[in-house]
């Protein structure tokens, strides 16, 4: 059986630690689109981790962690984390790599950057990791793909080609030092000598493990909002972010994604700019980022205060929607424990309109918030196992997010921890 958990929102929705916890019962993990520009902060039994490539499965010795083909491979970055786990303590983990994923280049990520440098106030808010260039380039067809470290004769001839290409853009958009195909050789030369031991054929790897009824579980990286076709386009990602393209980015039929699970926090947080409606300023957003999370909101990549607000219905049920959501879990819950009153956006009002569904982007900078309040629990609901002993203003909020979004909130998370999770009924 596959399962996919994947975002609502902007990210930062709390993937990771769901994904950490349902990693017990999978035997394999699969990252299926995206690359290290986004990270996933994990509270385990071994401490406390910033993954940036890795799957959330690593951690278990039962389990193996795929690079599917959907990945942006920084293969540096992959090697740096593989060695920081296993330094605190986290057993090697068994890893693969698409044979069929491409590889981010160190000029991706120069190029990244002074396309930022270039556009400076308009720029996209890249994380500078090389992801829009990559991307660019996979589907140029001027990429490298990881099966072709193994042919010396493509790619002593391609290198000539790409550097050409891109020499280019940096002599005279950018008058920056030119590329080396040599350079180019070696840098890619390097990233076999450390990929070729974990190099598979994934789709075939992953055929073999449905037919003998092996539990499969697929990590996406950021949110429905963020994705390049549904989401607040152009402030978006380079790849799909949706459950659909799991079976694209991983390589399976879509027929087998059975689950999916829609990570939604209790309150909103935005990766990078863009619009989002129900974004707080001021003291108000100051508290709610200090009191949030694990140790706040602060970037897992960057270190960035992420952007807050509160939580957004018609964006969440959208992003429900577009997930194709069998399943809501439910975070950071225990974050709202010092409020009073709990504001939330039932509705967006554009053009003098008040609308439920959430629009495209030039509408969406117009909109103003609807906001209805509830009453806070004023409570700490962490270590509470049980949806019936949470205080009933606590559970109030959740049946009325619910109902507003209209997907079924089966997990809630009430702490950073692994064990921190309540499970409920559908």
């Amino acid at each position: 059986m596959v399962k996919a958990v994947v975002g609502a929102n902007w990210g930062d929705e709390g993937k990771g630690k769901i994904t950490d916890m349902l990693g017990k019962e999978a035997d394999i993990i699969v990252r299926f689109q995206g690359g290290a520009n986004a990270g996933h902060t994990i509270v385990n039994d071994y401490g406390k981790f910033a993954l940036h490539t890795l799957p959330s499965g690593v951690f278990y010795s039962h389990t193996t962690s795929i690079i599917g083909n959907g990945v942006a491979l920084d293969v540096p970055v992959l090697f740096k984390e593989i060695q920081t786990i296993t330094e605190q303590g986290v057993p090697r983990p068994k890893i693969l790599v698409s044979d069929r994923a491409q590889m981010v280049m160190s000029y991706h990520k120069n190029l990244d950057a002074y396309e930022e440098e270039r556009l400076a106030g308009k720029s996209f808010g890249s994380t500078k990791s090389g992801i829009a260039p990559f991307y660019s380039d996979k589907y140029a067809k001027i990429g490298f793909q990881v099966s072709e470290l193994f042919d010396d004769e493509l790619l002593k001839e391609k290198v000539i080609r790409v550097a050409e290409q891109k020499n280019i853009l940096l002599e005279h958009l950018y008058h920056k030092p030119t590329i080396h195909p040599d350079d180019l050789y070696k840098e890619l030369m390097g990233y076999k000598e450390m990929v070729a031991p974990y190099v598979c054929d994934v789709s075939l790897f992953l055929n073999k493990a449905l037919k003998e009824g092996k539990s499969i579980l697929l990590e996406g990286q950021l949110g429905s909002l963020k994705d390049p076709d549904h989401g607040i386009y152009p402030m978006v990602t380079s790849s799909s972010t949706l459950a659909a393209y799991g079976a694209i980015g991983a390589g399976i039929p879509p027929y087998e994604i059975k689950q999916i699970i829609t990570v939604c926090k209790a309150y909103s947080s935005a990766v990078g700019a863009g619009a989002f409606v129900s974004e707080i300023f001021g003291e108000e957003a100051e508290e709610l980022r200090r009191r949030g999370g694990d140790g706040g909101e602060y970037g897992a990549t960057t270190g960035r205060p992420r952007r807050v607000g509160w939580f957004d219905c018609v964006a969440s049920k959208y992003g429900c929607r577009m997930q194709g959501t069998t399943d809501v879990a439910f975070t950071v819950l225990d974050v709202l424990g010092y409020l009073d009153e709990i504001p939330v956006c039932v509705g967006y009002e554009v053009n003098g309109e008040v609308i439920t569904d959430f629009p495209v982007t030039h509408l969406l900078e117009k909109a103003k918030p609807v906001w209805k309040k509830l009453p806070g629990w004023k409570a700490d609901i962490r270590g509470i196992k049980k949806y019936e002993e949470l205080p009933e203003n606590c559970r109030k909020y959740i049946e009325f997010v619910e109902e507003q979004i209209g997907y079924p909130i089966t997990m809630i998370s009430n702490g950073p921890g692994r064990n921190d999770i309540i499970y409920r009924k559908k």
